[in-house]
């Protein structure tokens, strides 16, 4: 965003909820005049974010949000949601509701005021704490990045600026973990080591590698739902997904997923894991500006076709089966998928900082961690304080 005038820094800041469509229209552009100057910003498409926002999403029917936007002189220079999450709150016991799609000037008073009125509402909610950003749960995008603002993101990934660690704590928030994201060269040959233990886990017979059946969509889609779900339960931060939100997820990536970049290990004949990368659509989306007419779409397929990265978004095994170097073999197939199709580098992530397990194995994959982003927390004031 360009500097704001230094009349217009001395006005009184303004905190208001978003009441119409006129609000929620500036409340989406916004990123793009923060953005402004910056060269590794994605552009969302702004139907995506439009959909995720409103009704149309699944997640608003077991959760509530308020959006907020906040202004110096009336001009808008942030914007922040406050949600409360009723299937999270069920799941895990804890009166624990999120902030998210917080974008916002380099300005303390500013990000403060927004980060209160978020927290204050949902105090009157009844939560307890408040953890973001999360846009809206951590099954989407979340997280402040705190190093790698050097590279672009990758599909799926947020992008923040280097500012806005030290807003969010002037607010009173401070770190409740850290989301690793690893870089690995695909285009090299795999690691021996890796190589080796596939090479051991599949001596078994009564094991087997396949790619994703098309022509079997609904079927492989709730294999992924059920494993995914069971997989990730013990997550810290993990909410299940309800069909009509895996549904609407693989609709909206249907377009660009590649059936041959899904893998599921068999056991007897049964599927006890799964993973799914995606071509990093970013590289795409960089050139769209937001919009998807039929200028964009000529460009999006042009831009698709050079398109030489990955991202790794999930990986699940059954709890009966993990330990048993499932991962590996889907490790395996990832590289070998990733070299036939031309992607050269891979994104795997993100992975919490403490998941000793999962950061071992990607230093086996010879990864290195390129980016870092950070969950806030902060406890909230009980009724009556």
């Amino acid at each position: 965003m360009s500097p704001l005038p230094p009349k217009l820094l001395d006005s009184p800041i303004t905190v208001s909820p978003v009441r119409d469509s006129r609000d929620l229209e500036v409340f989406i552009d916004l990123p793009w005049e923060i953005y402004a100057e910056s060269e590794m910003w994605v552009p969302p498409l702004k139907n995506d974010v439009r959909d995720i926002l409103t009704e149309k999403n699944p997640f608003w029917q077991h959760a509530e949000k308020e959006l907020f936007l906040a202004k110096l002189g009336g001009r808008v220079v942030g914007r922040c949601a406050a949600i409360a999450d009723q299937v999270y709150v069920d799941f895990h016991e804890e009166k624990c509701g999120f902030f998210g799609f917080f974008e916002c000037i380099d300005d303390k008073a500013v990000a403060v005021a927004l980060i209160t009125a978020a927290r204050e509402w949902l105090a009157k909610k009844g939560m307890l704490m408040m953890r973001g950003p999360a846009s809206p749960s951590f099954n989407e995008e979340c997280g402040i990045l705190v190093e790698g603002f050097d590279d672009p993101p990758a599909i799926l990934m947020p992008y923040t600026l280097s500012y806005y660690p030290a807003l969010l704590e002037a607010a009173g928030l401070h770190k409740a973990k850290d989301l690793l994201s690893y870089t690995i060269p695909t285009g090299n040959p795999i690691p021996p080591r890796i190589e080796k233990m596939a090479a051991r886990v599949s001596r078994n017979g009564n094991i087997s590698v396949r790619s994703m059946r098309k022509n079997r969509w609904d079927d492989e889609l709730k294999i992924v739902r059920d494993i995914y779900n069971e997989a990730w339960e013990k997550n810290w931060g993990f909410t299940p997904m309800t069909s009509e939100e895996l549904d609407l997820m693989a609709e909206n990536l249907k377009p660009i997923l590649d059936p041959e970049a899904v893998h599921f290990v068999e056991v007897d004949g049964a599927v006890v894991a799964f993973s799914i990368m995606l071509p990093d659509v970013n590289q795409v989306l960089k050139h769209l500006n937001g919009k998807l007419g039929i200028w964009e779409m000529l460009k999006f397929f042009y831009y698709y076709r050079k398109i030489d990265r990955l991202r790794l978004v999930t990986l699940g095994v059954k709890k009966e089966f993990r330990g048993r170097g499932f991962e590996v073999l889907l490790y395996r197939e990832t590289w070998i998928t990733a070299r036939r199709k031309g992607w050269v580098n891979a994104e795997l992530g993100w992975i919490l900082e403490d998941n000793d397990k999962m950061n071992r194995g990607m230093e086996a994959l010879t990864g290195r961690v390129y980016k870092i982003h950070r969950i806030y927390e902060q406890q909230l004031p009980q009724s009556g304080e």
